[in-house]
């Protein structure tokens, strides 16, 4: 004889069915939302993602610099990127160029070339994907309208690289670029001495360099480290035969 099954033990395995299978899903989206971290831990990234850090043309450096423009000291960059003949990229933050649209246009005006690092700093992996495809058209529509450029190129904040990040980005038309080394001048204890140490330590052929013209993330004034650090930075370059320029001649594909 069949074995009956009560209707009440019978609705109770549905429901845990789907309760399972609702909470497989979730660990799912989960892990695809966090899988791209992977690529926040450097030497894992430069190996296995060289596009993603950035490395582009052998004999060249794509110079960047992060969470500007800062009335108080993205001029003296740009003062001092026009004294050595260079330009860059800078990673604007749309809440930054909200509060000086004009700065923003100085910046493309003086020849470097605009990026978008979000609207606001926050990190997505703690952001679900409606919030960051928000905040990144934000950014887009804020960078877009002060400097009457269309920006090319992503960074995320902090760097950390999340699936909602990836899929918003690529809606937007932008690629993402982290870094390939950078000179963690956002620290209070950075000097211009430690920025260039930091930055020689994984300098290779076709670098993507990491500064910050701004401190609105970082320790008070910790901008002054990048700054000082221009000088030295050219003299190294040039020992090892590195020109300096933007992400947009620095090799690498603008489509993402």
């Amino acid at each position: 004889m069949k074995a009956v099954i009560p209707y009440g033990a019978r609705m109770g395995r549905a429901r845990t069915a789907v309760v399972v299978g609702a909470g497989v899903g979730t660990a799912l989206a989960a892990v695809a939302h966090a899988a791209p971290a992977l690529s926040n831990v450097d030497a894992v990234r430069r190996w296995l993602l060289p596009g993603l850090s950035g490395v582009g043309a052998p004999g060249h450096v794509a110079l960047t610099f992060d969470d500007g423009p800062q009335p108080d000291s993205t001029p003296r960059f740009l003062e001092a990127l026009d004294r050595l003949g260079w330009r860059a990229t800078f990673f604007m933050l749309g809440s930054m160029v909200q509060r000086a649209p004009t700065l923003a246009a100085e910046v493309v005006a003086a020849g470097h070339e605009v990026a978008v690092h979000g609207y606001h700093h926050r990190s997505e992996m703690f952001r679900v994907y409606p919030d960051i495809a928000a905040d990144l058209s934000r950014a887009v529509d804020t960078i877009a309208s002060a400097t009457d450029r269309d920006p090319h190129w992503f960074r995320p904040p902090y760097g950390t690289l999340a699936g909602g990040g990836v899929i918003a980005a690529r809606r937007q038309g932008l690629r993402t670029v982290l870094w390939s080394t950078w000179g963690r001048d956002w620290r209070a204890q950075a000097t211009p001495d430690t920025v260039v140490a930091d930055v020689a330590r994984n300098l290779g052929p076709g670098a993507t360099v990491l500064l910050h013209d701004s401190d609105c993330t970082s320790a008070p004034g910790a901008w002054r480290s990048a700054l000082g650090a221009l000088d030295p930075l050219a003299e190294l370059f040039a020992s090892r035969g590195l020109t300096v320029g933007p992400l947009a001649e620095h090799g690498l594909d603008a489509r993402p």
